[in-house]
């Protein structure tokens, strides 16, 4: 099939080499334009543009997908399908009226649920047992398209959103292909998506990492997982941020105010939230590099009655 691929992140990667390996034809790859990265503000490229490159396939990176020209330059290209993963821009109608096959997204969760920017994350942190990819067949609202094919993954007791990401990134080469399958045999179904279970799983920000420490311990430890590798989850110690890189749970009381070390040794940083304590087992202060809890605390020891507070 003749192909045009739009998609950004390393999420989308796997699904790109998936649909060369299985012998589509992808005609070119839309992806966002590069941007300056890290402290030194050096232009990146997207990692699906580094792949794309890599293959030899035709690179396109509109501001905008809606203008006219680009809008031109598919229509030229007449792609019988275009799947799109986590590409970061909506397509209007005209696009989606282009492909005979129609605009196939590989979304991150079993739709209706987590629909929108961040359904990965946004798993973790709401403790959910399970996951997966939905392949939709794209309208012009977010996430609403009919669902065509889904996969379930299960989310580990310690799963992190890169983990998950991974996951579910070797998840969707496979899915898509099957799809595609599907669709030139005519034999793919189209199922509305129910209103019943929908949810919108908001972008993330740096701002959401800034812990609550009136929250239950539980909830705290699963933003840290949630977060981790970005924004990550973070705390103020002294006036410098503390990132919390891993956590564990613990249902005891320590009648400590939220936020407040209740013990810090060998086992651990303990710290009281509004609900249990957060034992906390690694952790990088602001211009340091990440380390266990018990080599942190013998260089910068941490006294018990030391309240950890928010950044903002």
């Amino acid at each position: 099939m003749k192909i045009v691929f739009m998609g950004t992140p390393d999420l989308a990667v796997p699904v790109l080499e998936a649909l060369k390996e299985e012998g589509h034809q992808v005609l070119a790859v839309v992806t966002q334009p590069d941007k300056p990265k890290g402290r030194s503000r050096v232009m990146s490229m997207p990692p699906v543009k580094e792949k794309a490159l890599q293959l030899g396939i035709p690179v396109y990176q509109p501001v905008k997908v809606r203008d006219e020209a680009f809008v031109k330059v598919l229509k030229e290209l007449a792609p019988e399908a275009i799947v799109v993963v986590a590409f970061g821009q909506i397509l209007p109608k005209q696009i989606l009226d282009i492909p005979p096959y129609g605009c196939i997204n590989v979304h991150g969760s079993l739709l209706p649920k987590y629909r929108g920017a961040a359904p990965i994350q946004w798993a973790v942190i709401d403790g959910e047992k399970e996951t997966g990819l939905t392949t939709m067949m794209m309208d012009t609202g977010i996430d609403t398209g009919d669902m065509l094919e889904q996969v379930v993954v299960q989310v580990a007791e310690d799963e992190t959103g890169g983990s998950l990401f991974d996951k579910l990134s070797a998840a969707g080469g496979p899915l898509i292909c099957s799809t595609l399958k599907k669709a030139e045999a005519g034999t793919l179904v189209r199922t509305p998506q129910p209103g019943e279970g929908a949810s919108y799983a908001k972008m993330l920000d740096r701002d959401l990492g800034d812990i609550h420490w009136e929250k239950d311990a539980e909830s705290i430890e699963r933003l840290i997982r949630g977060l981790d590798p970005w924004p990550s989850a973070y705390t103020s110690l002294n006036g410098k941020t503390l990132k919390l890189w891993k956590a564990a749970a613990l249902e005891e009381e320590y009648g400590g105010v939220p936020g407040e070390v209740v013990r810090a040794g060998k086992d651990g940083l303990l710290i009281q939230t509004g609900k249990g304590v957060l034992k906390v087992l690694s952790l990088q202060l602001e211009g340091k590099k990440r380390m266990d809890a018990d080599a942190f605390l013998r260089g910068y020891p941490i006294e018990a009655g030391t309240v950890l507070e928010r950044r903002d």
